[in-house]
């Protein structure tokens, strides 16, 4: 490739270009050179990549080609409805060049290319979703540090791990020659970007190659790093060819470019003749990944509909995996013509995470997104690709020691699946995991399956609890009396689990029954409790009356219970009102709720309750019965409505205590 000189506004100077190059170049500047500072995550980023991938520096030739086979793809696809953009040449193809004594290497396209306002947009800014959470995460340790850039995406700047200059020229295909730009960067604070006159559309990055990585301009390396990365890429990758040294008829003869891959695409071959490896690279080719995926499924459909899909499970979950409007979806294919990049139809949300492609021979070529959702095809490979992720994750959930770490990373975004995808809901059901009683740590390592198993005789419902964090659910009043008969509980702290439940009714025919709301009827279950709840209200119905007045305002109502066994009083939920955790995510929504309140339940068998129900005098009695029940609250992870006034309270009965 060449390089241009420097001009003047009113002064243009042409560079004689070879033919070699002629594509890349034939150059001119149009306007002055302006330079621009990137983003602040920008420099960050880049100062990691360029310190922290030293592992892993061959990475920068398949994030470069596969960033050229997405613009021959995407030129292919325009083409479709406007021919005039092959400008007489629809032979598209990636060239590989490189100077072994300069130390340069130059990979180019001749695809869709990009505008002067396309180039800034993408080369100076990076990721725009996550990059903030992204750079929270960076621990300084650069080793482990590097194995977050995976998340994030490489792409481009993978350049500047082995380059310390690089250019970037680039035609949008149907342009004029005039309305070419050229950009370059040392990846420090700053890029210059300029129109500059170019022939050829497409677009050519070039690189100047650190003095640790000129290696990598030998000829036989990038051969092997093609081959290894890039395979199957379905557009042909080429070099010029290599002859042998002393051949006669190597003096005379000008090298022509030859393919170095296969140049056929992976999801097209058969299964039984393509390796874990190059399965792994395609991976990482679709999702710029450069982890390894945790689980694959290649599958052709012929018949009624016939498609080839090729499904990924990632090892880590991306940066933006949260923020529900960011793109995503499958590479969507039609009769091996690429049609978009994210084509979120074929999966529901819950299954944001899944990388891959899909290939439909049943589309048109000029289907664009607003008819995808109008598609009956379309609506019959999302089921059946929706059964086949979800039969994946089945298969992985039987290995404890693979399924753990994928549900540490994704497991939130399962339990959306319940409420989103009601048909299969038994099948999302089993691939759920939580934390419980039956174990001492906050793992969610519990399937709905384990529970059932330990199950205790008479027990007809699958009992859980929600709470703030897990030490509160953990802690909460109200599994006394579970701990005592031995029933596992569910602990569900996660902010999406009230709503997994409000939707996830049964399953195997047993009920979901939260702990801490409603009435609790245990009495088919392990040993009989002495006294009915009625009964114990008939007992205290002086002390319930009394501070029911007491609360009024405060509470729904005041009830014995056999529940707690330990504490003195807890609150419980109406059966029919909103859960804390529902409430709190509705109300962050903006949405006004109405109020409501809770009823106050006691242990007429506790010394504190036995206590205030003797107590005669008013003040006192209000002081304990405030108290207890602004503990309780405490218990939940409830405020007082009145900070000050609860440590005013709990002081006078301390004093009176201590005199």
């Amino acid at each position: 490739m060449t390089t241009k000189k420097k001009t003047t506004k009113k002064k243009t100077t042409k560079k004689k270009t070879t033919k070699k190059n002629k594509e890349v170049a034939d150059s001119s500047t149009v306007n002055s050179s302006k330079v621009m500072g990137f983003q602040a995550e920008v420099k960050q980023l880049l100062h990691l990549m360029i310190h922290s991938l030293y592992s892993n520096k061959e990475i920068f030739l398949r994030e470069l080609i596969s960033n050229a086979s997405d613009a021959a793809d995407k030129l292919r696809f325009e083409a479709v409805s406007d021919s005039a953009l092959w400008e007489e040449d629809n032979d598209l193809q990636i060239k590989v060049d490189f100077d072994a004594d300069q130390g340069f290497i130059t990979i180019s396209d001749n695809g869709i290319g990009m505008t002067i306002d396309e180039v800034i947009e993408n080369l100076g800014t990076i990721a725009k979703s996550g990059t903030g959470e992204f750079l929270e995460r960076l621990s300084g340790d650069e080793r482990k540090d590097a194995t977050l850039i995976g998340q994030f995406g490489v792409g481009f700047y993978s350049s500047f791990i082995v380059a310390d200059r690089v250019e970037l020229f680039t035609r949008k295909a149907g342009l004029k020659t005039s309305e070419g730009v050229r950009w370059e960067s040392s990846g420090e604070g700053e890029f210059s970007v300029e129109s500059f006159d170019i022939e050829q559309r497409g677009t050519s990055v070039k690189l100047q190659l650190r003095d640790d990585s000129k290696d990598f301009a030998d000829p036989y390396k990038l051969r092997s790093l093609i081959t290894k990365y890039s395979d199957h890429i379905g557009f042909p990758v080429k070099m010029l060819e290599q002859k042998v040294s002393g051949e006669d008829d190597a003096k005379n003869e000008e090298p022509k470019y030859e393919s170095v891959n296969e140049a056929r695409a992976l999801w097209t071959r058969l299964r039984t003749d393509i390796s874990d490896e190059e399965y792994k690279e395609f991976y990482k080719h679709v999702s710029h990944d450069f982890q390894d995926p945790l689980l694959w499924s290649h599958n052709k459909v012929e018949g009624k509909r016939e498609y080839t899909s090729l499904l990924y499970l990632p090892a880590k979950a991306p940066f933006d995996l949260w923020n529900r409007e960011s793109p995503r979806g499958l590479k969507l294919y039609v009769q091996r013509v690429f049609i978009m990049d994210d084509a979120e139809q074929f999966l529901p949300l819950y299954l944001r995470f899944i990388r891959g492609v899909v290939d439909s021979s049943d589309l048109s070529l000029n289907v664009s997104r607003e008819l995808l959702q109008n598609d009956s095809h379309v609506e019959a490979i999302k089921i059946a690709l929706t059964k086949r992720v979800l039969d994946m994750l089945n298969k992985l959930s039987k290995d404890s020691e693979k399924y753990q770490p994928f549900w540490n990373e994704f497991g939130n975004v399962l339990k959306e699946g319940p409420a989103e995808d009601n048909s299969n809901q038994e099948s999302i059901s089993k691939i759920l995991r939580f934390a419980s009683t039956h174990n001492e740590n906050d793992i969610q390592n519990v399937s709905l399956s384990d529970y059932l198993e330990r199950i205790k005789e008479g027990q007809d419902k699958i009992f859980y609890i929600t709470g703030d964090s897990y030490n509160a659910a953990k802690s909460s009043p109200h599994l006394e009396v579970f701990r005592k008969k031995g029933i596992e509980v569910l602990l569900l702290s996660d902010t999406i689990d009230e709503w997994v439940t409000s939707h996830l009714r049964e399953f195997e025919g047993k009920e979901f029954a939260d702990v801490g709301r409603g009435a609790l009827d245990l009495s088919a279950i392990g040993e009989q409790d002495s006294q009915t709840t009625e009964e114990l209200d008939e007992l205290n119905k002086g002390l319930i009356e009394r501070l029911s007045k007491e609360l009024d305002g405060d509470i729904k109502e005041v009830r014995s219970t056999n529940r707690l066994i330990e504490s003195p009083a807890c609150l419980v939920i109406d059966e029919f009102d909103m859960g804390k955790q529902m409430r709190r995510v509705m109300e962050a929504s903006g949405q006004s709720l109405p109020e409501s309140q809770p009823i106050f339940e006691i242990n007429p068998e506790h010394t504190l309750i036995k206590r205030l129900s003797s107590e005669e005098d008013d003040d006192r009695f209000s002081d304990l019965a405030r108290v207890l029940f602004e503990q309780a609250a405490l218990a939940e992870g409830r405020q007082p409505k009145d900070p000050g006034a609860f440590v005013e309270r709990l002081n006078r009965l301390l004093i009176e205590l201590s005199d």
